[in-house]
């Protein structure tokens, strides 16, 4: 599938000199001969991404510019949310532009797609770990039979998939590891993942939210019917499909759309996928760096985002000045989000939810 060139278009590739060392990093740059590569120290430290004024040109960034390196670090992080355990990053950055995301603002003030081209270090070291561990001792929240590694922590492999074979490797690699299951969540539709072949050792999340908000946040996304509307297909392919009801943005309303949601995905779904259906509900954590980016760059997300009325400071381990809905009335409004989750889909197990 290839990708829109409004969402990655190379014109300009930033690379680490050893990327020409691998089979990978050599057919990323076949596909775009007339790309202008420029060798950079690191990956992580381009200067010319560092300049504030890019954050008004952010889209333009992430279509015409790509950047290959070779991931260092290859542990594994304990997590015990959306996995057992973090995998050391395929890529890093997205075609896409959520309003939300806090990728950005840990890559300068512009994110393009970064892809990393040593996979199969990266497949080799959750094969280590995978064996390390043994079998899991007892079920959790997160799987009761496997250990669950998370693949893309700081990225949409969905979009990976379109730049390289990357995300072959991995959902091939996952076959083969005993005791083991890849997962990653996704906001955009590649159906060229259907022929890969997952065994059922893959996991997708699909990342929902109500079209209202999504047609503001979730920029250059695939619209929300679209994911929905391909859970069934890639139930049927193999893969398990588990829902990300992610961020709940509280706003006017919000009753309404989200109870429309659910019944738009109970409509929807065979028996295949309710009998397999599990997810996640995250409600909003925002930032104030990314807030006054976006304010530059995309300020009408901020009348969704940045509710002070509602939300309150949040330090977080990193000395950033977060906000979130403020704790008393969070829980009432989780309590209320479950039980419209509840009535709507009954059959649908809620992982976890904070």
């Amino acid at each position: 599938m290839a990708l829109p060139r409004t969402l990655v278009d190379p014109k300009l590739i930033y690379l680490e000199p050893a990327v020409r060392d691998f089979p990978r990093g050599r057919e990323v740059l076949a596909r775009f001969p007339d790309a202008k590569v420029v060798e950079v120290a690191s990956h992580w430290k381009i200067p010319q991404l560092a300049d504030p004024a890019l954050a008004e040109d952010w889209l333009r960034v992430k279509r015409e510019i790509l950047v290959l390196g070779v991931k260092k670090g290859l542990s594994m992080r304990p997590n015990g949310r959306s996995a057992d355990f973090i995998a050391p990053s395929s890529s890093n950055g997205c075609a896409m532009a959520c309003a939300y995301c806090y990728v950005g603002r840990r890559k300068g003030y512009a994110n393009p797609l970064s892809v990393f081209v040593n996979i199969d270090a990266v497949t080799r070291a959750i094969a280590r770990h995978a064996a390390r561990q043994g079998p899991k001792p007892e079920p959790n929240s997160i799987d009761p039979v496997d250990w669950v590694y998370d693949l893309g922590e700081n990225g949409d492999l969905s979009i990976d998939a379109s730049l390289s074979d990357n995300v072959r490797d991995l959902v091939a690699a996952f076959r083969t590891v005993p005791g083991a299951k890849g997962s990653f969540a996704t906001k955009y539709v590649n159906r060229d993942l259907l022929d890969y072949d997952p065994q059922g050792r893959t996991r997708i999340r699909f990342s929902l939210m109500p079209e209202t908000v999504a047609k503001v946040v979730d920029v250059r996304t695939s619209p929300i019917a679209e994911r929905i509307a391909a859970i069934n297909d890639f139930v049927a392919a193999g893969y398990e499909v588990h829902v990300n009801f992610s961020p709940v943005i509280v706003h006017e309303g919000w009753e309404e759309d989200w109870k429309a949601l659910f019944a738009e995905l109970d409509a929807a779904l065979s028996p295949a996928a309710r009998a397999q259906l599990k997810c996640e509900v995250i409600f909003l954590t925002h930032n104030e760096g990314l807030h006054d980016l976006n304010l530059r760059w995309h300020p009408r997300a901020e009348e969704w985002l940045w509710r002070p009325d509602i939300q309150e400071q949040k330090w977080s381990q990193s000395a950033m000045r977060n906000l979130r809905y403020k704790a008393s009335w969070k829980r009432q409004w989780l309590a209320r989000f479950l039980g419209w989750l509840g009535e709507t889909l009954p059959y649908c197990e809620v992982r976890y939810a904070f």
